[in-house]
């Protein structure tokens, strides 16, 4: 008796499942050719992505290459390659480069204002803003006024700043620039002294140190 119940509910429920069918039938194949297609779509559009990302490295590292051999016409390559990449962090890197170029090329001037329109621009990140900066006052610190560099040079001797070694020796540099050799002194000692510096860093700030102590 059971198995007749048991006949009858599967043709019951195999009955249901046909007026289903025959009812919505034609909107499962829609659902399900969106599905294959949303998925060969995506799998294209990441293949792209990929294409994209290995052929924008490929012009980017011809740039730099470029940059190597003929400093001059490797800053034309890397500030376009920089005006038509999609990708940020790629772009960024090509205007580092395109201003490391220029100063290659013995115009400092100009590579500080490459450096500040990084440091200028909201859409770079802020570590490499800061960096930016660095390099900037990097260029400058011959011809320079000692007073603003150091000004543009504050924020990043902070603890919390990645740059903030170096911006500390450069702003004890400009501090002897400006005359105040007991300062810089000073502020040499404190890299000397501390034991988180690099160590190219401790030791050149030791030597000057000793150096504007004698003095």
């Amino acid at each position: 008796m059971s198995d007749i119940f048991q006949e009858v509910d599967e043709d019951l429920r195999r009955d249901r499942m046909e007026r289903v069918f025959k009812r919505y039938g034609g909107y499962f194949v829609a659902i399900a050719v969106l599905l294959v297609a949303g998925t060969a779509g995506f799998n294209l559009w990441r293949n792209w992505q990929q294409s994209q990302r290995e052929s924008a490295t490929a012009a980017l590292v011809s740039a730099v290459s470029q940059a190597r051999t003929a400093p001059e016409k490797g800053v034309e390559a890397l500030s376009a390659f920089a005006a038509q990449a999609g990708q940020p962090d790629m772009k960024a890197i090509a205007r580092f480069d395109a201003a490391a170029a220029k100063a290659g090329t013995g115009d400092k001037a100009a590579a500080a204002q490459m450096y500040d329109a990084i440091a200028a621009d909201t859409a770079v990140k802020p570590v490499y803003r800061d960096l930016a900066t660095l390099l900037s006052v990097m260029h400058q610190m011959e011809k320079g006024e000692p007073g603003p560099l150091q000004a543009r040079l504050q924020p990043l001797t902070a603890d919390a700043s990645p740059w903030r070694f170096s911006a500390r020796e450069m702003t004890a540099v400009l501090t002897a620039r400006a005359g105040d050799k007991d300062r810089a002194r000073t502020l040499f000692q404190q890299l000397a002294d501390d034991s988180a510096a690099p160590a190219g860093v401790r030791s050149r700030a030791a030597d000057l140190a000793a150096l504007y102590g004698k003095s």
